[in-house]
């Protein structure tokens, strides 16, 4: 699944498929302009994270094809379905250029985004089915997250009562082998 694809045709914008969506999920469109994504920003050069929605679990909403956003992501978020996660290396002339866009991104950087499609909804006005449609399937793609997120909370706190458990056992070694060492002194 780790296949690149050279969505610029020069290298500019490569997007990797880090989870697929799956195969009925909704893609942007004339239709379905507006989208909602998680995302984390970082600089190919020291991998420093420039910026994230994952810290607060918020979503970064706009719509494409109104340059509201770097031209890497209007070319690849448009390739995305709802629920699929990529990665998507965007060179300096699809992102923020010679100028950068400080303090966090010097001029000439090379950007890593990890974005996930949380949902594409019509515009204002447009049809309510589908807005409704994708609130639910936004609510259940939380759900999801935060099963996860106590799933990996759990697998936390069991490794840290292994690593105490463990210590535990040694100390209680050292200790016993310390308490045999006293009982061997010279006998009156």
């Amino acid at each position: 699944m780790s296949d690149s694809i050279d969505l610029s045709g020069d290298g500019g914008v490569v997007k990797t498929i880090l989870r697929k969506a799956k195969a009925d999920a909704l893609c942007p469109s004339e239709d379905l302009p507006l989208v909602d994504v998680h995302y984390e920003g970082t600089l190919a050069e020291t991998g420093e994270v420039f910026d994230t929605t994952r810290l607060d679990n918020t979503v970064f909403s706009f719509e494409l094809g109104k340059g509201s956003v770097i031209q890497a992501w209007e070319i690849a978020v448009k390739t995305m379905k709802v629920g699929e996660v990529a990665k998507i290396t965007c060179k300096p002339e699809f992102a923020y250029g010679s100028a950068g866009s400080l303090p966090d991104i010097p001029p000439d950087a090379t950007l890593i985004f990890e974005v996930e499609l949380v949902a594409c909804k019509p515009r204002k006005g447009s049809s309510v089915t589908s807005v409704s449609e994708e609130r639910a399937r936004l609510e259940e793609l939380k759900k999801q997250r935060e099963v996860v997120a106590a799933a990996k909370e759990e697998e936390k706190k069991r490794r840290e009562e292994a690593k105490a458990a463990a210590a535990a056992r040694i100390q209680s070694k050292l200790e016993s082998k310390k308490g045999q060492g006293k009982g061997k002194g010279k006998a009156k």
